[in-house]
């Protein structure tokens, strides 16, 4: 009898009627190998320099036509900003950029499940936790307000679209500091930690000169001002 049940069970199998093992699956793919940062981004501070020169000088126009939904809808990957079209959310590729000590997803290794930031603009060392509030903030060095009123009203939507998602624009801050930057200039705003104003000096160069945006007179003197402490 027993060996007829076992005749049994493995007529059905062969049959198909009882559910063979599934295969196993494949690990999921991180994200594709798309460089996070533009090569020669930011530049130095010589370059800095003579791109500064070079911008168009003038007052900031439309301010008052400003929204923040003219430069999309939220993070994009597609775009051909760098990082885009890497098949991972533009705020997860900053996070990764620019977290230390960082754990990524097993499911989905774009997401950052933790990580340690040592803020830029402050100094203040953040944890980051997937699952907890988190005090870091993903800040547009410039400003989308700050682009807008410096041409960026005179673009695309898909130009701007690009620029709200560019990496090179883009940087792990502080919340508070985040918040209390907004989007002022450097005429009306420094990062609190001076040590890193040679830095902000040549990325703020870089992203006016890299779309084209216009400086005002009293932003071209207080980023010549960041700028000589470069030296």
């Amino acid at each position: 009898m027993i060996r007829t049940v076992g005749a049994l069970v493995l007529a059905a199998a062969v049959a198909g009627c009882v559910p063979a093992r599934a295969p196993a699956e494949d690990p999921p793919a991180g994200p594709s190998a798309v460089p996070l940062v533009a090569q020669g981004f930011p530049p130095t501070a010589a370059e800095a320099r003579t791109r500064l020169a070079a911008l168009t000088v003038a007052w900031g126009r439309n301010w008052q036509t400003y929204a923040r939904s003219a430069f999309g809808d939220g993070w994009s990957d597609e775009t051909d900003a760098p990082g885009g079209r890497n098949g991972c959310d533009t705020r997860d590729d900053v996070l990764r950029r620019d977290l230390a000590e960082v754990r990524l997803g097993d499911r989905n290794p774009c997401v950052v499940l933790s990580g340690v930031l040592h803020d830029p603009y402050s100094g203040k060392r953040l944890p980051y936790s997937y699952r907890k509030p988190s005090e870091i903030q993903t800040n547009h060095v410039v400003a989308l307000g700050a682009a807008w009123r410096a041409g960026a009203w005179a673009w695309t939507p898909a130009r701007r679209l690009v620029f709200a998602n560019d990496l090179d624009v883009l940087l792990a801050t502080d919340k508070q500091t985040n918040q209390e930057k907004s989007s002022k200039t450097p005429d009306k705003w420094k990062p609190p930690r001076t040590a890193y104003w040679c830095e902000y000096g040549r990325r703020w160069t870089g992203i006016k000169a890299k779309y084209g945006l216009t400086v005002s007179p009293p932003e071209k003197e207080a980023v010549r001002e960041l700028l000589a402490t470069c030296d």
